[in-house]
């Protein structure tokens, strides 16, 4: 799949997709058009999100997409106006000035569509290389990192001043195709119908994140679904740091991060993760948790309390990938990927396979 995220995609391939653009079918059928609402656009939307799934499967009502290694965005055209927002409604737009420039140029100019915004390291979208980008509210700083980012767009909630939540999901990526030119830092996510174990294999051997099964006639809803998989290579989970240990040899910002996640409003611990941190995540981390720090631990029961433990108020989220779960409900071999500041601490909880 060429530019489905695998790879970055070639110049050639861009230049192509913008020429053919007229050439492409009708965007909408008959039957497609009776279903499309005329209604006042929504001032806000809430991202519908993936479960987790346990293993991966082939069936003709279900398609299947690369699942990508970034930050979820939805970006917005009315007019002139161009909005980017993350997951929990956070403005991005200062964040990644050249994809606002991106969608600003397009033809279509009154749509809202999901998608991913990614960085790419080795050819493969890689969260850690967009750590480089997130949190920088300049934009001029951002630009300057020199860490070129693109923006996937794989569904559709509006066009053209109708609602096309309501249509299912294969028509809406047939909209979606037809209604931007996916040209430079924006692109169309390709996606299969068929093959979903085989896909997945082939994912996890070109060392992908895995694939998201959705069902074909799915309606666009906001929240958590069973209509939308994802089914991952490597074990990962957002977690809630609640605390850090105190450094010991060479570091001197800290030793591990003590991370939970919530179950029925509490904080549940579930361990130390001390690996996967570069000297500058470390500088900037130490700086936040320390001033995040208070007197009492915020989970619910921590047993038995790590060594020169510090507590700081459960407000940052932190991306984590492990081997298993242990059955006291504990990470084995945990390792930090970076942190996840699209995330509100209040809804982490434990994934759990659908």
């Amino acid at each position: 799949m060429a530019g489905d995220g695998a790879h970055p995609p070639r110049a050639a391939e861009r230049s192509r997709a913008a020429r053919h653009h007229l050439d492409r079918p009708a965007a909408c059928d008959p039957a497609c058009k009776a279903w499309l609402l005329v209604t006042k656009r929504p001032n806000a939307y809430e991202p519908m999100k993936a479960t987790l799934g346990d293993r991966p499967f082939s069936d003709d009502g279900w398609v299947y997409e690369p699942k990508l290694d970034g930050v979820r965005a939805l970006a917005s055209r009315d007019g002139k106006a161009v909005t980017l927002t993350s997951r929990s409604g956070r403005p991005l737009e200062r964040t990644y000035p050249e994809l606002v420039d991106a969608v600003a140029a397009d033809p279509c100019r009154d749509f809202v569509a999901d998608g991913e915004i990614v960085a790419f390291e080795g050819g493969l979208t890689s969260f850690s290389r967009l750590q480089g980008r997130m949190g920088l509210t300049d934009p001029d700083a951002a630009r300057r990192t020199g860490i070129a980012v693109h923006l996937y767009l794989f569904d559709l909630l509006w066009l053209h001043g109708h609602d096309t939540t309501e249509l299912q999901l294969h028509r809406r990526k047939r909209l979606l195709r037809g209604a931007l030119v996916f040209d430079g830092p924006i692109h169309f996510v390709t996606h299969r119908d068929e093959r979903g174990e085989e896909l997945f294999e082939e994912a996890c051997a070109k060392g992908m994140e895995g694939l998201i099964a959705k069902r074909a006639d799915s309606l666009y809803r906001p929240g958590r679904s069973r209509d939308w998989l994802k089914l991952k290579c490597s074990q990962q989970q957002e977690l809630v740091i609640g605390g850090f240990t105190a450094s010991k040899g060479a570091r001197r910002e800290f030793g591990a991060l003590l991370v939970g996640y919530y179950e029925g409003g509490t904080l549940c611990y579930a361990g130390k993760v001390g690996s996967g941190f570069d000297h500058a995540t470390l500088e900037r981390l130490g700086d936040r948790l320390r001033e995040l720090e208070v007197d009492g631990s915020p989970f619910a029961s921590v047993r038995p309390v790590p060594p020169d433990s510090h507590w700081v108020a459960p407000e940052l989220v932190v991306e984590v990938a492990f081997g298993e779960w242990t059955r006291d409900g504990r990470l084995r071999h945990p390792r930090f990927l970076g942190l996840r500041d699209d995330r509100a601490a209040a809804d982490v909880v434990r994934e759990r396979p659908a």
